[in-house]
C-alpha cells in the first residue's frame, strides 16, 4: 500500500494491491516488492504531477533488525529515501491518538499489539496469525485454491456463511491479545482493531466476548496503519 499525505497530514493519493511479497513481516520476494512499488509510485506520481522522493515504512513488532532493514532497502531500490521505520501498531496510533488501551493490528500474516498508557507505547508484541490464515482456512474448508479463498473472504455475500469457519481464527487473534494484555501487567480497558482483516463482520464482537474488553473497529481499518506510517515520514528538507 502506498499513501501520500500533504503537510497537514491530509491524504492526497494512494494505491493498494493484494500481494504476497511480504509474509509474517518478512520480505520474501525482494524483486517483486520493488517492481510493484515502482509501478504504484509511477502511477501516483502521474496523478499528482510531482515526483515522490522519500517515504517511511513499517514492520510488525519483534521482527529482527536485519529483516526490518530489508523493508528500507525496498523503498530505496524504488528511488524513495527511507526517512523512518516504525512498528505498525505504534504507527497506527499516530492516526488514532489513543491515550490508554491497546491497538491490535491484524496484518496479512501476524497480529501486532501495542499497549498505551498516557499516550505512550509501553508494551509491544507480535505473533503469527492474520489475514493469510483466514484465507487458508477458507481454502481448506471449501477445497479451493488460495486465490479463490482470498476473493471469497472479502465477498459480502459470502461472509455470513463463512463466519462459523473463521470464528476459531478470530478467537486465536483474541487469545493472542488476551495473553499479551495479561503478560504486560498494564490495565487495558479498551481495544482498537486495525488492519483489513478486522473489517470482517462480527470480528470485534468475537474478540470482545473472548477477552472481556470493549472492542472497537474504526472506519476503513485497512488504511489506519499505512496512514500512520506516512505521518512518520518526517523530512527536514520538505
Amino acid at each position: 500500500m502506498l499513501v501520500v499525505l500533504d503537510q497537514h497530514h491530509q491524504p492526497l493519493a494512494g494505491e493498494y494491491q493484494f500481494a504476497q511479497v511480504v509474509r509474517d513481516g518478512l520480505v520474501v520476494d525482494f524483486i517483486g516488492a520493488v517492481d510493484r512499488l515502482r509501478e504504484m509510485k509511477a502511477r501516483v506520481e502521474h496523478r499528482l504531477g510531482r515526483t515522490l522522493t522519500h517515504a517511511a515504512s513499517g514492520y510488525p513488532p519483534g521482527v529482527p533488525r536485519p529483516e526490518v532493514r530489508a523493508v528500507a532497502n525496498v523503498l530505496e531500490s524504488a528511488n524513495l529515501r527511507c526517512t523512518q521505520l516504525v512498528d505498525e501498531p505504534t504507527a497506527a496510533n499516530a492516526l488514532l491518538g489513543l491515550e490508554n488501551g491497546a491497538i491490535v493490528d491484524v496484518g496479512g500474516g501476524t497480529t501486532g499489539i501495542a499497549i498505551l498508557q498516557d499516550g505512550e507505547v509501553v508494551y509491544t508484541a507480535d505473533e503469527a496469525t492474520g489475514g493469510t490464515h483466514f484465507s487458508l482456512v477458507v481454502a481448506g474448508a471449501r477445497d479451493i485454491p488460495f486465490e479463490e479463498a482470498e476473493a471469497l473472504k472479502v465477498d459480502p455475500a459470502e461472509q455470513s456463511r463463512l463466519f462459523p469457519v473463521l470464528r476459531p481464527v478470530m478467537e486465536k487473534v483474541a487469545s493472542i491479545t488476551a495473553r499479551h494484555v495479561a503478560k504486560s501487567q498494564f490495565p487495558v480497558d479498551n481495544l482498537v482493531l486495525v488492519g483489513g482483516t478486522c473489517a470482517y463482520p462480527r470480528m470485534d464482537t468475537v474478540i470482545a466476548d473472548y477477552t472481556g474488553i470493549p472492542t472497537h473497529v474504526p472506519e476503513r481499518p485497512v488504511f489506519v496503519t499505512p496512514l500512520g506510517i506516512a505521518m512518520h515520514d518526517l523530512d527536514p528538507e520538505y
